[in-house]
């Protein structure tokens, strides 16, 4: 009598049947007596695409060393005394130049300040304009970007077109220009023209991702059932159109960061008395030969920082994309 467990599909049916009924046999004996047939196994709650991601991100090196560094980048530009005691502004022209001592491991600038200090106190500027450029340029263009996506019409075709005004100015020469006539100490100007530069690339981003989402059947399966327009970007298409976002936002933030550094470089970003990296740079470049020490801390300091936010986005990019898994 054939095995009751066995399929009878699988039974006389060439090689085929014979291997499946052997299979079935091997399984038979190793149930216990009186056990009943082999159930499908239970299966784990199924993981999100975040949770998917996140699983991923903490195993990846990259990502490890990378949020490591702009921890400790984050924490230095928000308490900067936990690790340099010293005062960026004071001055000694009698140490002008003076190359690394006991307590000042970097050396002395041309009016004699402590390098290791203004390094430290420099990533104030540099981290508080790269995250409030970044943030403002992604909630700019997430908005407008997602809005027109969704609703299409003239709206949309407005805003293409807007942004590809914008795509046309050169960036460096824009700043050079907007940022020449304001005579502000602060980061704000910076700031606001990075957004108003940096929106366009966002707004394509979600765009294009909001056009994707809501093609998708649970997107018309609200929308039978009666959900609003708001519900349905709020609920159903933002949480699955801002992945892509995230991760140019991301990598953006670094190239802000380098942004500003140019921009103050050329002497059209932040002006001292900040203390920025950008503006230690361009101080330091003329005694490149005299004093190569007054420039490598501060343009390490600088490649470290965009080079860590750029390796985060990469990490999170390669999460984030279904096509990478």
């Amino acid at each position: 009598m054939p095995d009751p467990y066995v399929p009878k599909e699988a039974i006389g049916h060439g090689d085929g049947g014979s291997a499946a009924l052997a299979i079935g046999e091997a399984e038979s004996l190793e149930r216990r007596p009186g056990a009943g047939p082999p159930g499908p196994e239970p299966l784990g709650k199924p993981r999100s695409l975040w949770s998917d991601a996140w699983h991923d991100l903490y195993r990846s090196p990259v990502f490890v060393i990378s949020a490591l560094v702009i921890v400790f980048l984050v924490i230095i530009a928000i308490w900067p005394q936990l690790i340099a005691t010293g005062n960026p502004y004071r001055a000694d022209l009698a140490k002008a130049q003076q190359g690394s001592q006991p307590g000042h491991p970097f050396g002395f600038d041309t009016q004699g300040r402590d390098v290791y200090t203004r390094v430290v106190y420099g990533a104030r500027a540099s981290i508080t304009v790269g995250v409030c450029a970044t943030t403002g340029a992604a909630l700019l263009g997430s908005l407008l970007g997602g809005l027109a996506g969704f609703f299409g019409g003239w709206g949309d075709t407005l805003l293409s077109r807007l942004a590809d005004i914008f795509f046309g100015i050169p960036v460096i020469l824009g700043g050079l220009v907007f940022l020449s006539v304001v005579t502000s100490t602060t980061v704000w100007p910076v700031v606001g023209f990075i957004v108003l530069l940096g929106w366009p690339q966002i707004s394509r981003i979600a765009r294009g991702s909001v056009v994707t989402a809501k093609q998708n059947d649970y997107v018309q399966a609200a929308r039978a059932l009666g959900a609003g327009n708001g519900r349905m970007l709020l609920r159903h298409i933002a949480p699955n159109a801002v992945a892509p976002v995230i991760v140019v936002a991301t990598i953006a933030l670094g190239t802000y960061i380098a942004l500003e550094a140019t921009l103050s470089y050329l002497g059209a970003g932040l002006k001292p008395p900040t203390v920025s990296w950008g503006i230690d740079i361009s101080a330091a470049s003329t005694y490149i030969r005299s004093a190569p020490h007054m420039l490598l801390w501060p343009a390490g300091a600088l490649s470290i920082t965009v080079l860590a936010f750029i390796m985060l986005g990469d990490a999170v990019r390669d999460a984030l994309d279904p096509k990478l898994r």
